[in-house]
């Protein structure tokens, strides 16, 4: 890294910046349900439900309500203001898995939000490596099991997990286990 270059942060986007509960009252309006965010122990709503769902019903449904359940996404709290303080320290490049037909209201969602951002790749799959990698990212910031392991042993790089009950599986040391944006804050802190 040359030391003009700001550390660059990978950052996913939903249960991240937003609340890992935001798209739970969306779906019980849909499905009759009660489900809470302690009801997910898997990253998988379904496996939450009292009763058996249809898979590709419910993956159409989503795919044809998700641009509005992002464009009302409840923002994870202390976000705007840490990242609004990092912008200028640090590079911020959103990848999510969120598909690249809801890039502009995601962008919007940015906007209303007062989230900064200097990029945001949506790749509409899970698989964040390339993208992490291609953006030669520093640090992460993920709340997906799976996908912090491996960001941080492909690439060798800190990953900071936002806990949840759907990621509480074991993890490698350069995983770092948050609750909120203050411990990622304080983490970044000391270490950048």
């Amino acid at each position: 890294m040359t030391s003009k270059q700001k550390p660059r942060f990978g950052i996913d986007i939903d249960g991240t910046v937003t609340t890992p509960d935001t798209l739970i009252p969306h779906i019980n309006e849909r499905y009759k349900t009660n489900i809470v965010l302690n009801d997910v122990i898997e990253y998988d709503f379904l496996s939450a439900f009292p009763h058996p769902v249809d898979r590709n019903e419910f993956a159409k449904w989503f795919k044809e309500n998700e641009a509005y359940m992002y464009s009302v996404s409840a923002i994870a709290q202390d976000a705007q203001t840490i990242l609004e303080a990092w912008q200028h320290t640090f590079e911020l490049i959103y990848i999510s898995a969120r598909d690249t037909s809801v890039f502009e209201i995601t962008q919007e969602w940015f906007k209303n939000n007062k989230v900064p951002f200097h990029h945001i790749e949506l790749i509409g799959s899970h698989d964040k490596l390339a993208v992490a990698k291609k953006h030669k990212v520093d640090v992460f910031f993920e709340d997906k099991h799976d996908n912090a392991v491996i960001l941080a042993e492909e690439l060798n790089i800190p990953v900071l997990l936002f806990d949840t009950p759907y990621n509480r599986k074991s993890i490698p040391k350069n995983v770092i286990r948050i609750n909120n944006w203050t411990e990622a804050n304080l983490w970044i802190s000391k270490n950048f």
